[in-house]
């Protein structure tokens, strides 16, 4: 898989110039580049469909569990009973706090969710800081019905950049399918949101 870019809406102090986060950035991109599918494949290559009714598009979670096997082969902790507000995955920094990672699979209202469980969980001196990676609008239209996307969130950056922020960083990460083919199977869909079995 592609990371295609990362928005960085806010990155203030000296947690956004530490080697700690130059760690963070590359954990997390090796994570996204390590999501293939079919399972055990190169590259991640969707099924070619786009739609969004029963039997069309592609589900969101094995695209999501594979990185956040990733994470953990890199030190991070994915049990989302652990850590505030149930983030996907979260890093123990030096300090203390924690870094929380979001990957949307679900509609997108639980973007915005993500996104504020992230910014609740700063406010009260829990979290460095935060990502939530979505996918872009080209991979967007072979998911399942109203999946979290680039797109629609965009409208709302400047919003989250104005919040006061005095060390750490928040961003959004734009990731997107090497292909599309109809040799592979179609990643079933999951349960989040209107998504179908």
């Amino acid at each position: 898989m592609k990371l295609v870019d990362t928005i960085e809406l806010i990155s203030a102090g000296p947690f956004a110039k530490s080697a700690e986060w130059r760690t963070i950035q590359t954990d997390i991109a090796k994570a996204i580049q390590a999501v293939v599918w079919p399972p055990k494949a190169k590259k991640c290559v969707l099924y070619d469909c786009k739609g969004r009714g029963r039997g069309q598009g592609n589900g969101v979670k094995p695209i999501k569990e594979a990185c956040m096997i990733a994470l953990h082969k890199a030190g991070w902790n994915i049990d989302e009973r652990t850590n505030p507000y149930r983030l996907d995955a979260t890093k123990k920094l030096k300090s203390g706090l924690l870094f929380g990672l979001e990957w949307e699979t679900g509609n997108i209202s639980s973007s915005h969710r993500a996104i504020n469980r992230i910014l609740l969980a700063y406010t009260k001196g829990e979290l460095a800081g935060g990502a939530l990676i979505v996918p872009t609008r080209k991979m967007y239209s072979y998911l399942t019905d109203r999946v979290g996307n680039l797109p629609e969130l965009e409208p709302y950056f400047d919003l989250w950049r104005a919040m006061p922020w005095k060390d750490g960083t928040l961003s959004v990460i734009a990731v997107e399918h090497d292909g599309v083919s109809k040799d592979v199977p179609r990643i079933k869909k999951g349960t989040d949101g209107r998504a179908l079995i």
